[in-house]
């Protein structure tokens, strides 16, 4: 029966001239001169932390760790993209962040150091223009940031501050449980324009499937919900961008004078971890000349129950916020000097109460109050390829009525250190992409 089956199967595709290339006109053809073309990016950072403070559990206080300096990676990448085809692009990028980062050091962030630091993906999906010459209608698949939240979506190469505005981990962590921000997922994206009236619209309708919560961070348990985003950006004067990308840019020196408004929305279903959990945001972009300014706001919920000391069942929201402001203005001295001042403001705000920081806790979320401000000037290069960066960063917090020790949010915690009060640290740095 087997042999009959292949025969009558080898008879059907000669038939219909499928049983080799020769027969069949219609194979994608590769695109003309296509190539992969490697890239290296990185963020090289010299350090000193003054006022770091680390929880010693058995006396139920905080000590000061010594001030120092430190030497890091903060960011390092290496990737490829490709264009095999009209109208789809390729990207992969590979990450070894944070290698020679000190914990007692006041920077956020998971250290990478050891005899051989991590390696791992970054970055790993494709991009269809589904009508080649139309912005309309972009189809994205594969491992990359749900788009919501400006900052959470942005290069750390593209922003002002030394730092990205931290407010972009909580809106992560709150979306795919992780501070990458990355999930698998697709997305459906489009640029829309009317040159005469200088208006225009930029869309995201994404859906992903984020898996850290169950079984080793490989499920979302047996309840099943994956997570819808939505995105909106209309641009008023300039747009943003001529060809649509889900990557973006704050300082367009000088060749911008527009504004972006732009608005997001997330939900997922009932999960191991919570019953529900949804998000909303606001954002905007100012380019006028030599000013950029950007700001955005993150409101974030998660509903959950959990049994209390009285065998009585909680049901309850958790509800926090985030959001920055980022002021940065360009000057060109002496006609060979292009140098950047900026100034940025982080806020987290979360629950203050003991009782509604168990809330937080027991759904995944984050409580207390966090604050970060950001002073500097960049020295550009070469535009976006090349710059030097000397910062001052400053960090304050409130554990509300949390008792010493807690970890419910990122001035009181580091990561492979345990409960801290963060302290504030001056940076030089060069980030330069290759």
């Amino acid at each position: 029966m087997t042999r009959i089956t292949a025969f009558i199967l080898a008879m059907l595709l000669t038939a219909v001239g499928l049983d080799g290339q020769e027969g069949f006109s219609h194979w994608l053809k590769e695109k003309e001169g296509a190539k992969i073309q490697p890239f290296m990016q990185l963020q090289l950072w010299s350090s000193y932390s003054m006022g770091q403070e680390v929880y010693n559990a058995d006396s139920a206080r905080y000590e000061p760790a010594d001030d120092r300096l430190n030497f890091m990676l903060r960011r390092a990448r290496l990737g490829f993209r490709a264009a095999p085809y009209e109208g789809v692009q390729v990207l992969f990028m590979g990450a070894y962040d944070l290698i020679g980062q000190d914990v007692m050091a006041a920077h956020i962030g998971n250290p990478n150091n050891g005899a051989i630091p991590r390696f791992g993906v970054w970055d790993a999906f494709f991009q269809w223009k589904i009508k080649p010459g139309n912005e309309a209608f972009n189809l994205t698949g594969g491992h990359f940031r749900p788009q919501f939240s400006r900052e959470a979506i942005t290069s750390g190469w593209a922003v002002p501050s030394i730092e990205k505005a931290m407010s972009q981990n909580y809106i992560r962590t709150h979306l795919v449980g992780t501070g990458p921000g990355r999930a698998m997922g697709l997305n459906l994206g489009g640029l829309l324009r009317d040159e005469g009236r200088r208006l225009g619209l930029n869309y995201n309708l994404g859906i992903f499937t984020p898996l850290i919560i169950a079984n080793s961070g490989n499920s979302t348990g047996q309840a099943f919900a994956p997570l819808a985003v939505a995105r909106a950006v209309v641009y008023l004067g300039d747009p943003e961008m001529e060809e649509y990308k889900i990557s973006y840019d704050i300082n367009y020196f000088g060749q911008r004078r527009g504004v972006s408004l732009g608005f997001s929305g997330a939900w997922q279903g009932s999960t191991a971890l919570f019953e529900s959990s949804y998000a909303a945001e606001a954002d905007v972009l100012l380019n006028w000349g030599p000013l950029n300014v950007d700001a955005e706001w993150n409101f974030m919920w998660r509903e959950g129950n959990r049994n209390m000391a009285d065998d009585i069942r909680r049901s309850f929201v958790a509800a926090t916020n985030a959001g920055h402001a980022r002021l940065g203005y360009n000057l060109v001295l002496g006609g060979k000097y292009f140098l950047e001042p900026a100034f940025m403001l982080m806020h987290f705000n979360g629950a203050d109460s003991r009782e509604r920081q168990a809330d937080a806790k027991a759904v995944g979320a984050s409580s207390g109050r966090e604050y970060t401000y950001d002073l500097g000037v960049n020295w550009h290069l070469n535009q976006r390829k090349l710059k030097v960066l000397l910062h001052y960063t400053w960090h304050e917090g409130y554990a509300g009525e949390a008792a010493p020790g807690f970890t419910g949010n990122m001035h009181f915690n580091q990561a492979g250190l345990g409960p801290i009060r963060r302290g504030n640290w001056v940076g030089l740095g060069v980030h330069a992409i290759f």
